[in-house]
């Protein structure tokens, strides 16, 4: 895995990403100082004082709107950084997905399988993959050789249907998001056409051709892993503002903390702590049923895996007997939770480890991927972005084993730590508030579904600066 040549991608995306976006926002009359006035008519709108000034559509005035009042909520540059930060996940899942062939239209939606070709194969086969389109739309687009809104339109009813399958990631691209899609998507040193041509096809592949197996002892890693390591370089550059800011007795705002703890933990001590926890207990639950052989078995695939130190006597004989609990334990018992999951590396390799094991207690490989995601894995962070990672390296990482996988849609336990703040203010109820309590309650005001109610907004305010510190009783 070139590693340098993800970083300079990675850091270079964000920036481009960033100005694009802010240069889409401009276009509609919204700076970081100011929001112009428009005017609007039966078509559309468009900004008041540009002469010659683009004509948007109807249904983007909407969007326009919603943009506005995210922006006084929390402020022009966080929510320019969110859609930079929606579209660099999409871009990068999407190109994921293409080069395993896991799209389930089974067509590029950034790239062509000929890599002559800079054009995606999406555009080729606009009218012949199944994504809910409107071939008057595309045909109109394609008469009049408008390329690049085709695209858009494409792009974006491919996300749509993802978004049926993996929603924390894929989202619907329905209001602003879609508004401040960057333009000239395809040109040369676009984000998209630097994602295909800097990092190589081999980085992406969870499996490999005979030729790319020849290269790997050279290449290295590859894999669902480089989804962790484009995440920790894209917010590198931030995380490097955050504690210039520090060192200037600058305080970490609670928008900047995902950004100043991330940290990508390196694979060997991935390995080492998973297979001494997860692994380590599944072997003394088959010591205590009588079953040493399957632990060779294991522990020969476990290369991080050390034996327990001999211990006391007396400790010894209180740990036999703690083991003899493990007896009738199934995998599907196990719980692994990763408090703080960032891109989900630590529950990547758990997977792994599980799916060992789940094959070691004689389960169909067919079912163990949806099971592990449904009954093992567990994550929080307070970094909305890095959930929505953590859940799809997972879905991917089941997709590798189960090619049926999207159709049964497992329901994953992947969660980003969420604020009371937009209902309560300083203790206080804010204006509207009260009628989500009474229409939770049901008018009950000494219910104590209205305490718990009431508690839970007081011990999720200000959440996303304590993250899974948090004691919710």
């Amino acid at each position: 895995m070139d590693k340098t040549a993800i970083k300079n991608f990675a850091v270079k995306a964000r920036r481009k990403l960033i100005e694009d976006i802010t240069h889409k926002a401009y276009e509609i009359g919204i700076t970081k100082d100011k929001i112009l006035e428009i005017e609007t008519f039966e078509g559309g709108f468009r900004v008041k004082g540009r002469e010659n000034g683009r004509i948007f559509k109807k249904y983007e005035l909407k969007q326009r709107d919603k943009l506005i009042k995210n922006i006084e909520h929390k402020g022009f540059e966080q929510v320019i950084e969110e859609v930079a930060y929606t579209w660099f996940n999409r871009f990068i899942a999407l190109r994921f997905m293409e080069v395993n062939n896991y799209l389930p239209t089974g067509v590029r939606v950034l790239s062509s399988i000929e890599e002559v070709k800079t054009e995606p194969d999406i555009i080729q086969e606009a009218l012949n993959i199944d994504l809910d389109l409107d071939p008057e739309i595309v045909y109109r687009l394609q008469d009049s050789n408008d390329t690049e809104d085709l695209y858009r339109y494409l792009l974006v009813k491919q996300c749509n249907q993802l978004g049926k399958i993996m929603p924390s990631v894929f989202e619907e691209i329905a209001d602003y998001t879609e508004l401040l899609l960057p333009d000239r998507l395809l040109a040369e040193g676009s984000v998209i056409r630097d994602l295909v041509e800097e990092i190589e096809e081999y980085d992406w592949k969870i499996e490999l051709d005979e030729e790319e197996k020849k290269q790997e002892e050279e290449k290295g890693e590859h894999g669902i892993e480089i989804i962790g390591w484009l995440y920790q370089y894209y917010i590198s550059e931030k995380k490097d503002e955050v504690f210039a800011g520090l060192r200037k007795n600058k305080k970490i705002t609670k928008e900047n903390i995902p950004a100043a703890t991330q940290l990508f933990t390196p694979k060997w001590i991935v390995k080492y702590m998973v297979e001494n926890s997860l692994g380590r207990l599944w072997l003394e639950k088959l010591v205590a049923s009588g079953q040493g052989l399957v632990v060779s078995k294991l522990k020969d695939k476990w290369k991080y895996y050390l034996d327990e130190a001999e211990q006391e006597p007396e400790v010894e004989e209180e740990l036999k007997k703690i083991r003899a609990g493990y007896k009738n334990m199934t995998p599907e018992d196990i719980k692994v939770l990763d408090p703080a999951v960032g891109s989900g590396h630590i529950l990547v390799y758990a997977f792994d480890v599980l799916y060992e094991i789940y094959l070691s207690a004689g389960y169909s490989e067919r079912e163990i991927p949806s099971l592990i995601l449904e009954k093992n894995l567990y994550g929080l962070d307070i970094d909305d972005r890095a959930e929505q990672l953590a859940s799809f390296a997972l879905l991917m990482k089941a997709r590798s084993k189960n090619r049926r996988i999207f159709r049964n849609k497992p329901k994953m336990n992947l969660c980003s730590i969420q604020e009371s703040n937009d209902l309560v203010g300083s203790g206080q109820w804010l204006v509207g508030s009260e009628r989500i309590v009474e229409y939770f309650c049901g008018g009950d005001l000494e219910s104590s579904l209205r305490g718990n109610f009431e508690y839970l907004l007081e011990i999720f305010h200000d959440a996303k600066e304590y993250g899974s510190i948090l004691e919710v009783k």
